[in-house]
């Protein structure tokens, strides 16, 4: 059978049947019928005649899951597995190894170790290569690595790994790992505060207040609540978050479906902290979800200033539902508006461009809305700060860099060739950064610029066609172009290059603890909040 006959026409048979499961939509009820029917038969015939012996189980797995990315990105599947790991995102709470991990030609990568966990306990850092665990070779492993490193408390887990090019050997003890939502706080000055909100899990309204009621015993009188980098998650904790800073029975958040008994309204239901305390929220585009819900409802209510750049724009509402054998799929169920009206959500996943993406709102076609003081906001493309930072805005060469490795290789390289830095902050020199170049040139580090991808998709076209002879010379001359251009472009960039290696050596050395800790005093977008707080009058003209 054809991966396109699967595509095509397997997937959408798939997808009938989980509708008439979940929502039960009677005016199909014959055409959904047919479709199982279909499938089952269709499914059993391949398994028992097929050439090679087949895996079901996989075979469904891939197929449901294949059908659901032609959806959009957050309505997926969980197995049995997978379930598991949903909840632990979603509690906090897990035991494991209490390390940010990847997946690389079948090895595990240390991305990031959490401070005073089992990974850390073990001597491991970023860039060590987990190649076995106990007897498995993970190149031969094919299915979810991480699982082997999840068991009992205290369990024992001996590994193998590397670290630049040396074979090591470590045991990991498994032990309980909290993932705080709030893993920093601080003050910026004598009464400005500051609360870094990674993620909203169970507990993020929670650890919030709590940080935020230690900040005020210190004596604070601003708050800057930093959302840059946080995905979102329960959208409960949102509304909790922001019940801190308004009044109980404030409309925070609306979701709209075609569902009636999805259509909410979510107030805030409890006595607030503070309602007067000035505040600034910080906001990238990474910030998404219920990171939105809370700069968008307190922008809305005029509660605080949003400082940062354009957020990610998801105004899509999930949630899991159990199936049969302990499986889930979590469905986007609804879209939220804030409470000025606003539906922020940036891509219309009903509408594919002629590669198969999504198509992004044109800013043309954003509506404009009031805050309740009278400000204007618009709609479809995230929330846009009040105050915009050219800082946060990532140049296209830069996100190149941090998404194909290149900076946390490089780091994992400084590191091994300085180690003893302790607490001290690496001084980038204009070496450094010429270093850096040299580091990509030797690992022939690819941009994969779209340039560039188009350009090998040619040769390679080119090739299998065996034209490629009378083209070579004017590809290698375009390539030496489009090299040089990248070059330029590094050295145009080359403070914000610095910036982000930096920050990824202080997470090296000092953890992510100690990168916050940096930014308290050094990062442009937390100065220019604490500038604003710092000037009562330039924050309330913000506002009004």
């Amino acid at each position: 059978m054809s991966k396109y006959f699967k595509k095509r026409y397997v997937l959408p048979v798939i997808f009938s049947g989980f509708l008439f499961i979940g929502s039960g939509f009677k005016e199909d009820f014959f055409e959904i019928a047919k479709q199982i029917e279909i499938f089952t038969n269709l499914f059993k015939t391949v398994n028992m005649n097929y050439v090679d012996e087949t895996n079901p189980a996989e075979m469904m797995d891939h197929a449901i899951k294949s059908m659901l990315a032609d959806l959009d990105p957050y309505t997926n599947y969980f197995n049995e597995a997978d379930v598991v790991k949903f909840k632990i995102n979603n509690s906090g709470e897990y035991t494991g190894i209490g390390a940010l991990i990847t997946r690389k030609e079948g090895n595990i990568i240390i991305k990031e170790p959490y401070k005073g966990f089992p990974a850390d306990k073990a001597g491991l850092i970023a860039g060590d290569e987990i190649f076995q665990i106990g007897d498995i070779l993970l190149k031969d492993y094919k299915e979810d690595a991480s699982a082997l490193m999840r068991g009992a408390k205290n369990t024992k887990i001996n590994i193998k790994y590397t670290r630049q090019g040396k074979v090591n050997q470590g045991v990991i003890v498994l032990d309980e790992v909290e993932v705080k939502a709030v893993p920093f706080y601080g003050k910026v000055n004598a009464t400005t505060g500051y609360i870094v909100l990674s993620q909203f899990n169970r507990k993020a309204s929670f650890e919030t207040q709590a940080a935020l009621l230690d900040l005020k015993s210190q004596g604070i009188e601003n708050l800057i609540l930093d959302l840059r980098g946080n995905p979102g998650g329960l959208l409960n904790e949102a509304v909790n978050i922001c019940n801190l800073f308004v009044p109980k029975g404030e409309i925070i958040v609306t979701t709209k479906s075609k569902i009636e008994k999805h259509n909410q309204t979510y107030k805030t239901t409890r006595e607030p902290i503070d309602l007067n305390i000035p505040i600034v929220v910080l906001v990238d585009g990474k910030s998404a979800s219920a990171s939105e819900i809370v700069a968008g409802a307190l922008q809305d209510l005029d509660r605080a200033v949003v400082v940062g750049s354009r957020s990610f724009g998801k105004g899509l509402v999930q949630r899991p539902l159990d199936l049969t054998y302990g499986t889930q799929v979590k469905v986007t169920i609804s879209r939220y508006y804030t409470p000025s009206g606003r539906c922020i959500q940036a891509l219309d996943y009903s509408k594919k461009d002629a590669s198969g993406k999504a198509v992004k709102t044109d800013a043309k076609n954003f509506n404009a809305f009031k805050t309740r003081k009278g400000r204007t906001v618009y709609d479809g493309g995230g929330i846009l700060p009040d105050v915009q930072l050219q800082e946060t805005q990532l140049s296209a060469i830069a996100e190149a860099l941090q998404k194909n490795d290149a900076i946390f290789n490089f780091a994992t390289q400084y590191v091994a060739q300085n180690p003893n830095m302790g607490t001290k902050i690496p001084n980038l020199t204009d070496a450094d950064f010429n270093q850096f170049k040299t580091f990509l040139k030797k690992e022939n580090f690819s941009f994969d610029t779209e340039t560039e991808k188009q350009l090998k998709k040619t040769l390679e076209s080119a090739q299998k066609e065996k034209i490629d002879d009378g083209i070579k010379a004017e590809y290698q001359n375009l390539l030496a172009a489009l090299q040089k251009t990248e070059e330029q472009l590094l050295q145009k960039n080359q403070e914000e290059i610095k910036k982000l290696i930096l920050d990824e050596l202080i997470k090296r050395y000092q953890y992510k603890e100690g990168l916050y800790a940096y930014y308290i005093q050094n990062n442009a977008e937390v100065k220019k909040a604490s500038q604003i707080l710092s000037n009562p009058s330039e924050y309330t003209k913000i506002l009004r």
